[in-house]
């Protein structure tokens, strides 16, 4: 019963995961090469606020080897959700997004 339980719950992140992946925002920002110089100009106009200059965090967390704890879906996520207060919600464009995460995997 428990191993059933088990299985199910991680079908059910499975599918959560692959709905996002598969959405064409996700889609888009995932076939797009990013350009971290123009990734760093983004995160210092929108993020190092709360992140700080050099990442390493202040009223948000740390986000210094973000992308060996996060996926690029889950970060793209965690960027346009808005879900984790105090974060707010960016509609940053699909080559934006891609160059913000090509700045944040070189951290």
């Amino acid at each position: 019963m428990l191993l059933a339980l088990c299985f199910a719950a991680f079908l059910a992140v499975l599918g959560v995961y692959q709905f996002r992946a598969s959405s064409p925002y996700m889609q888009d920002v995932l076939a797009i090469k990013g350009d971290s110089v123009q990734g760093h100009a983004i995160f210092l106009m929108n993020c190092a606020g709360c992140h700080g200059t050099e990442a390493a965090g202040r009223v948000g967390p740390s986000l210094r080897e973000i992308s060996n704890r996060k996926s690029k879906v889950s970060m793209i996520h965690q960027v346009i959700s808005g879900q984790t207060p105090p974060m707010p919600q960016f509609q940053p464009s699909p080559q934006e997004m891609a160059d913000l995460l090509s700045y944040l995997e070189s951290l």
